[in-house]
């Protein structure tokens, strides 16, 4: 089962934590936004397997915006 991790709002993407094949944890930081000089983490909801990452630092992103996926490990 793949989860979709979007973002909540328009912001930039100032740094990539993860890439394609990394195992990550429930709450762990894939990704940093920046919005109004403020520094937003996007953390993983579930525990998996990174398929993909949608986002490259200094892009930017709309709200909705799929940043990653996870295939969830069950």
């Amino acid at each position: 089962m793949a989860h979709e991790v979007v973002a909540d709002m328009a912001a930039n993407v100032w740094k990539v934590l993860v890439s394609e094949g990394a195992n990550v944890e429930a709450g762990e930081t894939l990704v940093i936004l920046e919005s109004m000089k403020m520094e937003i983490p996007i953390d993983a909801d579930v525990a998996g397997l990174v398929t993909s990452v949608g986002v490259e630092e200094g892009g930017s992103v709309q709200e909705g915006d799929v940043i990653a996926v996870i295939a969830v490990v069950e």
